[in-house]
């Protein structure tokens, strides 16, 4: 279960039942197995990258990683080719999760994470490549931080969020 799961008590990161057999989660929620295996996967690709740095196997390290976040950006985080690759290969050896978490938190993370891979890209190409390695390193610490401890800054920053909107939409509520 994901830290944001775990801490937040919103129903944004709440498990969510059981999955009873070897179907899908339902429709918005996703295995978080999956998001800690890509996680990982996202970790090595980034520690590579910057271990190469600077060279082209960097631009194209993070010019990848850049694709699987837009991936999940837009599509979701379901539809990743590292979600492809745990649906494939690891759940089926895993069986179905216990629970479920809504896919709205890591489609955020998912976000940040094409926001800072972009800024890394845009600086290797540049010239820049202390603005790539440093905007690598960030995604590459959130990375690190999911897949290791569970723990989803994106997801967390995304809950913030909703709660921040959520008490300044009932603040600034007409009374009646």
């Amino acid at each position: 279960m994901s830290t944001a799961a775990s801490t937040t008590g919103q129903s944004a990161g709440r498990p969510h039942g059981t999955a009873a057999g070897p179907q899908a989660p339902t429709v918005g929620r996703i295995d978080p197995r999956g998001q800690r295996f890509a996680a990982t996967l996202t970790a090595v690709v980034l520690a590579a990258a910057l271990v190469l740095s600077p060279s082209a196997w960097t631009v194209v390290l993070v010019g990848a990683q850049l694709v699987v976040f837009g991936f999940g950006s837009l599509a979701g985080p379901a539809r990743t080719p590292y979600a492809w690759i745990f649906r494939t290969f690891v759940r089926p050896r895993l069986g179905a999760p216990r629970e479920t978490e809504e896919a709205a938190p890591p489609r955020f993370a998912q976000t940040v994470g094409l926001l800072f891979a972009s800024v890394s890209l845009v600086g290797y190409l540049a010239g820049v490549p202390t603005l790539g390695a440093v905007a690598a390193g960030f995604a590459l610490a959130a990375a690190f931080l999911n897949a290791a401890f569970g723990y989803c800054l994106g997801c967390e920053m995304y809950l913030l969020s909703r709660r921040s909107s959520a008490r300044l939409h009932h603040s600034t509520r007409p009374t009646t």
